[in-house]
């Protein structure tokens, strides 16, 4: 099992903006309005989901 990456609640994101602007490894950006993450670049840091202001973003366990 891989470390947890950060995964968006579309259904409560807000479209802040927030994650993206603060995510040192550019693996965030919008997409269809609302937050997403590239599984590919997320390393793990986990800044985005202190920042969401509403917990929107969370860990998971990709394969």
């Amino acid at each position: 099992m891989g470390k947890p990456k950060a995964k968006v609640d579309d259904k409560i994101c807000l479209a802040c903006g927030g994650c993206i602007s603060l995510c040192p490894h550019d693996a965030l950006s919008m997409l269809g309005g609302r937050a997403f993450v590239a599984e590919d670049k997320c390393l793990s840091c986990a800044i985005c989901i202190r920042t969401c202001p509403v917990g929107a973003i969370s860990g998971e366990v990709y394969k």
